[in-house]
C-alpha cells in the first residue's frame, strides 16, 4: 500500500460525474496507474419516490459536480485525471488540490463499505400537510381529506376524513393516498 494515498476531490461538469469516474478507471487501467490512484467515489443516497401506490428507488447524488478520488498526488496522476474529459479541476487554492483531512474522510464515509441494509432510505411523497388527497385503498377507499400530519419515517399519514358533519382524523400508510387534483 502506497503511504502518500490522499482523498482528493476533483470537480465536474453537472452530470458528468459517472462518466470522469468510468474515464478515469479506463485511464488507470491502461497506463497502469492502479497503484497511483485506487479508489474513486461518487457517494450517493437512495431515495424513495412514491407516487400513490406506486414506490421507485432513486440514487441521489449527495454532492453533485464532485468525485472524490483516493491518489498519490504527483505530476503524472494530476494530468490524468485533470486531462479526462468533464473535469473542471481539482479543489484547492489556485491549481494545488487540497487534500482532505481524516475528519473529512470519516464524516463522508469515503473509506467504509456501505452496508445496504444499514443504508436509510428517505422516502419523497408527493403530498405534505395541508394538501388534499383521495384515499385508494382500504377502509377509507374513495374518501377525500386534507393531510394533517406525516409520520417522521413518512410511512404513515394523518388525514382529516369528512365523516357525517364533522372530520375524523385517521391514520393510513402513506402508499394508500394519492394527490387530488386541483
Amino acid at each position: 500500500m502506497n503511504q502518500g494515498l490522499k482523498w482528493y476531490v476533483a470537480h465536474t461538469y453537472s452530470g458528468y460525474e459517472n462518466k470522469v469516474k468510468n474515464s478515469l478507471q479506463r485511464v488507470i487501467e491502461n497506463r497502469g496507474m492502479q497503484d497511483l490512484i485506487c479508489d474513486i467515489n461518487i457517494p450517493v443516497e437512495i431515495i424513495i419516490e412514491q407516487k400513490g401506490e406506486e414506490q421507485k428507488e432513486v440514487e441521489v447524488k449527495l454532492f453533485p459536480s464532485y468525485v472524490y478520488i483516493k491518489m498519490v498526488m504527483n505530476d503524472d496522476t494530476w494530468h490524468a485525471v485533470r486531462n479526462i474529459q468533464g473535469v473542471t479541476g481539482f479543489v484547492g487554492p489556485g491549481s494545488r488540490p487540497t487534500p482532505l483531512s481524516e475528519e473529512e474522510v470519516r464524516a463522508l464515509n469515503l473509506e467504509g463499505a456501505i452496508n445496504e441494509e444499514e443504508t436509510e432510505h428517505r422516502i419523497t411523497l408527493d403530498f405534505a400537510e395541508g394538501d388534499n388527497v383521495v384515499v385508494s385503498s382500504g377502509l377509507f377507499e374513495g374518501y377525500n381529506g386534507v393531510v394533517q400530519a406525516i409520520s417522521d419515517d413518512r410511512t404513515m399519514v394523518t388525514v382529516l376524513v369528512k365523516k357525517g358533519r364533522r372530520d375524523m382524523p385517521v391514520e393510513i400508510e402513506a402508499s394508500c393516498l394519492t394527490r387530488e387534483n386541483a
